[in-house]
């Protein structure tokens, strides 16, 4: 593989890539992989969960806030550029903000897909993680958006007949879906038990863990435990910091609970591949661990 390796993630909102994978990002980043996330969305229609910055002037530049918010978590997780793909904030289903002439989910799927391919064939990625398609527990219209755009796109890259304005075609080698691990579920429940700490993990998170989605690959985040904490800090209107959900635990005992992040993969253009993964990168080539 003479192409330099790239890691490409493709998120619907500014704070999506702080609670999704921040761990493997920053371990790849740190190993000298290019790192790049592709942003769908503003996240305009963003509730302020942090009561003290909820503020008239907040509320007034929405947008510009959360996109400084993006560069200050990007920054901390350790990503070497961010690229938004223009669209607006679709809005949870059936709000008003459905009906936006600019929002994500009711753009054309082939002008998405297009701009999603022009930035694949400029940055040539090897591994882009993206949603999958079981999206039960919170389907947002922009999430399920990222999904089926990813998934063309990936498809499109390689394809010469396709988008040929986009640029030369490029053929990614992998597409991951993230997984909320079930096991990670358990293992923070059980964590709070054991410090005598209430759990935010009720009866219905705890069912959900049993029908959790399967894993193709784990990655060892064990150094880079602490990064999702602190790129979630990062998103100050979106994120409370007094949330249990988020910060409950005291760092200490939360980094050492499921120190993985967990993927599902999903295509791959390459031959075949161990039936458990512990790299991305596995069958693309040389890599640094």
């Amino acid at each position: 593989m003479s192409a330099p390796l790239c890691l490409l993630t493709v998120h619907a909102h500014p704070d999506d890539e702080a609670s999704k994978g921040p761990g493997t990002v920053a371990r790849y980043h740190a190993a000298g992989v290019r790192t790049v996330l592709v942003c769908c969305t503003g996240g305009e229609e963003g509730e302020i969960l942090n009561p003290s910055v909820d503020t008239p002037e907040v509320r007034a530049d929405l947008q510009g806030v959360r996109r400084r918010e993006l560069d200050r978590s990007a920054a901390v997780i350790g990503y070497d550029e961010v690229v938004m793909l223009g669209y607006r904030d679709s809005g949870m289903a059936d709000s008003e903000a459905n009906s936006h002439k600019d929002c994500f989910a009711s753009a054309p799927l082939d002008e998405a897909v297009g701009r999603l391919v022009a930035i694949l064939r400029r940055e040539r990625p090897q591994v882009i993680v993206t949603y999958g398609d079981d999206q039960e527990f919170y389907p947002h219209p922009d999430h399920l958006r990222v999904h089926e755009v990813s998934l063309a796109a990936f498809e499109a890259s390689g394809n010469g007949t396709q988008f040929p304005e986009a640029g030369d075609p490029w053929v990614p080698s992998k597409l991951y879906y993230t997984v909320w691990s079930g096991d990670m579920i358990i293992e923070m429940h059980e964590k709070f038990v054991e410090l005598g700490l209430e759990s935010p993990f009720d009866d219905q998170w705890l069912a959900r863990a049993g029908m959790s989605q399967p894993t193709t690959t784990t990655i060892d985040v064990s150094e880079f435990a602490d990064i999702r904490r602190a790129a979630l800090l990062a998103h100050e209107t979106q994120v409370d910091p007094s949330s249990p959900f988020w910060f409950g635990l005291p760092p200490e005992a939360a980094r050492l609970v499921h120190p993985v992040d967990d993927y599902f993969l999903a295509r791959n253009n390459l031959g075949p591949i161990p039936d458990h993964e512990d790299n991305l990168f596995v069958g693309v080539g040389e890599f640094p661990f």
